[in-house]
Parts: C-alpha cells; sequence; structure tokens
C-alpha cells in the first residue's frame, strides 16, 4: 500500500508520469482525473521525420577575364590548329 499523492489516502497506488514527473494515483483518482481531462489537450500527431538537403559550401566565382587597362594594347587570344 502506498500513499495517493492526490488523496492522501494509503491505497493501492501505480505510478504514473505527468509532464516528466512521477506521480503515485489510486485508480478512484486517476478516472476522476481522466474525466475531467477528457476532451482537453492537443490530439497526438505522428510526427513525420523531414530530410533537409545537405548544405553546399558557396564556390568561389571563376575570375574574370581581366580587361586591359585603359590606353593598353588589348589581349588577342587565338586558337590555332595546326595538322
Amino acid at each position: 500500500m502506498i500513499l495517493c499523492d492526490l488523496c492522501g489516502q494509503s491505497k493501492e497506488c501505480w505510478p504514473r508520469e505527468i509532464e516528466g514527473r512521477e506521480y503515485d494515483i489510486c485508480s478512484k483518482c486517476w478516472n476522476r482525473l481522466a474525466q475531467k481531462l477528457e476532451g482537453k489537450g492537443r490530439v497526438k500527431r505522428d510526427r513525420e521525420m523531414v530530410f533537409l538537403p545537405p548544405r553546399t559550401t558557396p564556390t568561389p566565382p571563376e575570375p574574370a577575364e581581366s580587361k586591359p587597362l585603359p590606353g593598353e594594347p588589348p589581349k588577342i587570344w587565338s586558337s590555332s590548329t595546326l595538322h
């Protein structure tokens, strides 16, 4: 026999967890508490695991083609295919 945490009487009590804390509650008090809370609270939903895409590190921008400074001759690029 254990003392009920709600009514304080010595009865056969069962350990119940409420909001992370454990209480010894007799069946009479538990039924009364369940009736009082009936229809209240939130609907327990199945939580779905969502996987986010992996983080990508930004790639450094490719260096822009260098343009000649004012007054310098332009650079001429050519590709030659000799056979």
